[in-house]
């Protein structure tokens, strides 16, 4: 008989991303997902992860407002909290919008446990407000409010760090979560087609090399309903920089078997997690040659 997720062993189990190329519609959005959780829950996977905009990818100021819901009675929600507690996974919804505001909304993942309650919220603290040129620019402070607090919190296999995709930026981050006992840093994302072919693969793993981490990043692919394209290729990476699974540009599940020792392993070859040194920064001025001279 095979063995269900959660009767896997402490140190290795399996991990699942979600890719997808969500639309304008969050019901079909929502459902397109389940259905994909549900794939990756028949491959045993004990962890499966959505990514950023699971929801709803939009751009249109009024229709993000008139589309995005509060979190109390939020549909989207109940059916990802049915869906966690039917298949007996840990389920990360990389990310959702949430209303917080009248007209402010918040950039949220959320953990649930295999019962169905959440485990976790995050806010995404940094917010994508950049120009790509082309006309290509994003003001995502315009309608989000920034998260204020890093989120780490516990699986059967160790700690998840939580970061959204433009967190990936901002190894500070990536570090204070590792220093705080990580051993998994989950980096959901809706990477743009332009930066993900220049920086995606070079960014999260170097995130994983720095922090000797496993990184799991879902992402979304392909050019969606409001014109947008990202990049897709969501990765599992190793602590060691290994990319262990990794997708294209279509909806697809993407697994990886985790082994928590290799986290071990690899801190005890190179234990830089133990060497930070205070340091300060200072301005060095050219001397005369004359006074060195003398």
């Amino acid at each position: 008989m095979t063995a269900s997720p959660q009767e896997a062993s402490k140190s290795v189990f399996r991990a699942a991303l979600v890719q997808m190329c969500a639309g304008r519609d969050v019901a079909r959005n929502v459902s397109d997902a389940v259905a994909l959780i549900g794939e990756a829950a028949a491959q045993q996977a004990a962890y499966v992860q959505t990514p950023e905009c699971t929801t709803l990818m939009e751009v249109d100021t009024e229709r993000l407002m008139a589309e995005t819901k509060p979190e109390a009675g939020n549909a989207s929600l109940a059916a990802f909290s049915q869906a966690a507690a039917d298949k007996k996974i840990w389920l990360h919804i990389g990310s959702m919008a949430v209303k917080i505001g009248e007209r402010r909304l918040a950039n949220r993942s959320y953990l649930f446990a295999p019962n169905g309650d959440v485990s976790a919220r995050y806010d995404k603290i940094h917010m994508f407000d950049v120009d790509l040129g082309k006309g290509e620019v994003y003001s995502e402070s315009v309608n989000y409010q920034a998260g204020s607090n890093a989120v780490i919190s516990e699986l059967p296999w160790g700690r998840l760090g939580l970061t959204i995709c433009y967190d990936l930026r901002f190894p500070a981050l990536h570090r204070a979560l590792a220093k705080a006992g990580a051993s998994f840093i989950a980096g959901p994302a809706a990477f743009t087609r332009i930066t993900g072919e220049a920086h995606w693969h070079t960014l999260l793993r170097a995130r994983a090399i720095e922090t000797e981490t496993f990184i799991l990043a879902a992402a979304q692919g392909g050019r969606h309903e409001n014109g947008r394209e990202t990049f897709g290729h969501s990765l599992i990476i190793s602590p060691w920089g290994e990319i262990l699974g990794e997708g294209g540009t279509e909806p697809s599940v993407v697994i990886g078997d985790i082994d928590t020792q290799r986290i071990d392993e690899v801190r005890r070859k190179i234990p830089s997690l133990t060497h930070d040194r205070i340091f300060s920064v200072v301005e060095e001025r050219v001397s005369p040659l004359e006074t060195i001279r003398k």
